[in-house]
């Protein structure tokens, strides 16, 4: 299938259907990496390879005469540290003797059917028989500390995952500092870096610049992916657009501490080196244990960056979201918070849902407030029991009344927190993360469990487990609000306190793990204040996370838009809300708002008992259009045609079948001007040669025309108008 060694060459290369990775056994045992870009047919490309003298950058011992192959300029799989490489390394370790040391040498390899999986995290999966694995080991010499580098071919989605195992082989333990999931090493080139930063309300925006010669840094030590940086970034060539140009996506599946390094160094050469924060990281590696890392997703395009985001979604949506509703049809939602907050009865949550129901909403979810004493978010938090005063008779009463109505329930919880005004803290203080004689970080007033225990997590399973089984509920919402500090754990000795932060990530995954095995029909939408995790770890089990906190459609729009280059449109919560908007206090039409949020998992945050007549049958106009394009949005091509970060007047994107029979295309207007220029959009991911109708238009278009020659808008007027234009293809008349 993907991978092939060339024996006579000592050439390893995994190949997709378009592209190619190339790595090469040097002389010594060094792994090298030769190439990775467009698919080309079977050449040894170490001919690419001079190597110099270079000043200041000492060759390995076995060439000092000649002076030239140093580890500080070739390219490498995953490097050494402490023996001569001054760049970026991937690993850090201190050995029983206190040095700093770690010369990794090619042992062997071997090419297996089918994907490897790591050990409690999660991964891309094979969906029977399209993947393949490559491991190759390394090993120190003098320490015996082994490395297996793992490869696994996606061949038809254009994707190679990586992550690397270490194993104690000596007798003595060792401890390390750093050990990085991926290092790539890319020839000069003009490239330039895009990553997605942002803030609580304003998650993953771009920002795109060309590599300086230092070493950039994005990262998140806050414990969880974040709303700040997000582990996902792309390489591209200066000259790349959306349809053009050379393009390497790199993302990290992982949901804690993160850090992805970039460094262009004085051959022009760049290295990328992407794994957990070593910011408060260390593992203590006994003798005969092994550590791995998190698995990192690569692709890479020679059509730009459209291509790019499409073997991104792909791949996370068929094969890293798991169970009934990676691809089910996702029932359109109302979710209670903006519409209550905390202050509501059993009789208000009823009223509105009677409302939603008769506008064909199909599921209804109750958020915070339903539990222990909580009547803000400064208490309650890890009492997972009804606050009768609310709900007097429970939530089973209620939960009977709005099946009866027509739709599902579902429910909020935080399971990783705990307030400290609550039942749970004042019966366990040693089970939230604080460190002795210190007082803690308050985010939002609330702790984070020590999810790194056993015991707590058996806790947890026991209470939410309990929650399920006696009650019919069919969604959750699994809440983070707020971020990881005071890392420590009472069960862990002060030397492993290092462990505690990548303990707790794991014990998350393995809470969920529990859960959802047990609970496979319940559908997870995963949030952390919004965005703060959205990752390609909690797709596998959630297969779609809250956006962001920020509601506006105008703001989402450019949220959106940043997190569509990595991730697909079927993961992301997006919900109409009220207007003037919550958290913007800006007024946009309904019909606005609707478009918006249908390029997203769709749903409602508003109270519905407010609407009148015109906005609910509006409300009835979108849930009926959506469920009519759900497969087009959900599972077609989606394709941006504006760049929302750019001043526009308006922004632009379309979803396409694949088989080019239909397009969906989304425009709305940033700012209306008398005497206006005319709008103009290009199509994309049309049949060239077929003709198509706009539903509810007579004129036939070619699909040539609509692609090369655009279509033009007409003038729109008021504040933050839109429009969506269902095109399909038909017979030539």
């Amino acid at each position: 299938m993907g991978i092939n060694y060339h024996e006579a060459e000592r050439l390893l290369t995994l190949e997709t259907r378009s592209t190619a990775y190339q790595m090469k056994i040097a002389p010594m045992g060094i792994l090298c990496h030769q190439y990775y870009g467009r698919r080309i047919r079977a050449t040894d490309l170490s001919y690419l390879d001079r190597y110099y003298d270079r000043g200041f950058s000492g060759p390995l011992y076995e060439y000092r005469r000649d002076r030239t192959p140093s580890l500080d300029t070739l390219p490498q799989e995953y490097t050494s540290c402490g023996v001569g490489d001054y760049r970026i390394n991937s690993i850090d370790v201190i050995n029983a003797d206190g040095s700093q040391c770690a010369d990794f040498r090619y042992v062997g390899h071997e090419i297996r059917a089918g994907k490897y999986a790591i050990p409690g995290m999660p991964s891309v999966y094979d969906n029977g028989g399209e993947m393949e694995t490559l491991i190759v080991t390394l090993q120190d010499p003098v320490t015996r500390l082994t490395l297996r580098l793992y490869y696994g071919v996606l061949y038809e989605r254009d994707v190679i995952t990586r992550c690397a195992e270490l194993i104690n082989e000596g007798t003595e333990p060792i401890v390390l500092n750093k050990a990085a999931s991926l290092c790539l090493d890319l020839p000069c080139g003009d490239w330039d870096l895009m990553h997605f930063y942002g803030r609580h309300c304003l998650e993953r925006q771009v920002e795109r610049s060309p590599l300086p010669h230092s070493i950039q840094t994005i990262s998140s030590t806050r414990g969880m992916t974040s709303h700040h940086h997000n582990c996902f970034a792309i390489l591209c060539d200066h000259q790349a657009t959306e349809d053009d140009g050379a393009c390497c996506g790199m993302m990290l599946v992982y949901s804690g501490s993160h850090k992805i390094e970039i460094e262009q160094d004085q051959m022009e050469s760049v290295r990328v080196v992407m794994g957990i924060h070593d910011q408060q990281f260390s593992w203590r590696l006994e003798a005969g244990a092994s550590f791995f890392t998190p698995e990192c997703i690569l692709s890479y395009s020679a059509d730009g960056l459209a291509q790019l985001s499409h073997n991104f979604h792909d791949t996370l949506r068929h094969n890293v979201c798991r169970g009934r509703w990676k691809l089910e049809r996702r029932p359109v939602l109302i979710n209670s918070w903006e519409a209550t907050y905390c202050d509501f009865d059993d009789q208000k949550i009823l009223r509105i849902a009677r409302q939603a129901a008769a506008l064909g909403v199909e599921l209804f979810v109750l958020d915070d407030g339903w539990f222990g004493v909580r009547d803000d978010d400064n208490q309650g938090l890890g009492d997972w029991y009804v606050n009768r005063r609310k709900l007097p008779d429970g939530l089973a009463p209620v939960i009977r009344q709005i099946n009866e109505m027509g739709m599902k329930f579902g429910l909020w919880m935080e399971p990783e927190m705990v307030s400290e005004d609550s039942d749970l803290y004042r019966a366990h203080p040693d089970w939230a993360l604080t460190v002795p004689g210190r007082k803690p970080m308050m985010g939002r007033n609330q702790l984070a469990l020590d999810l790194s225990r056993q015991d707590v997590r058996d806790y947890l399973y026991g209470v939410l487990s309990d929650l399920l089984r006696e009650n019919h509920i069919e969604y959750i919402k699994w809440d983070m609000n707020r971020c990881i500090s005071d890392v420590f754990s009472r069960l862990l000795p002060s030397g492993r306190q290092g462990e505690v932060g990548h303990r707790y990530v794991l014990g998350v995954y393995d809470l969920l793990e529990r859960l959802t095995g047990e609970f496979p029909d319940i559908l997870v939408e995963n949030c952390a204040g919004g965005g703060g995790r959205f990752d390609a770890a909690m797709l596998a089990f959630s297969p779609q996370i809250w956006c962001s906190d920020d509601t506006d459609a105008v703001e989402r729009v450019r949220i959106q838009y940043g997190t569509s280059f990595g991730y697909p449109v079927s993961t992301m919560g997006s919900h109409v809300s009220a207007s003037p908007n919550h958290q913007t206090g800006r007024t946009t039409p309904l019909h606005t708002r609707g478009i918006v949020a249908m390029s997203g998992t769709f749903g409602y945050e508003l109270d519905p008992t407010t609407l009148t007549e015109a906005e609910r049958e509006e409300v009835r106009r979108q849930i009926a259009d959506f469920k009519r394009y759900y497969w087009l949005i959900q599972d077609g091509r989606y394709y941006r045609l504006t760049d929302p970060m750019k001043r526009n007047d308006f922004d632009a994107w379309q979803f396409a079948a694949r088989d080019g029979s239909e397009a969906l295309l989304n425009l709305i207007v940033n700012r209306t001007q008398a005497n206006a220029q005319q709008f103009r959009i290009r199509w994309k991911g049309l049949d060239p040669d077929g003709f198509y109708r706009i539903e509810g238009e007579d004129t036939l278009f070619t699909g040539d025309a609509l692609m090369y020659g655009g279509y033009a808008f007409p003038l729109m007027s008021g504040d933050y108008p839109a429009v969506q234009l269902h095109l399909v293809r038909v017979e030539e008349a």
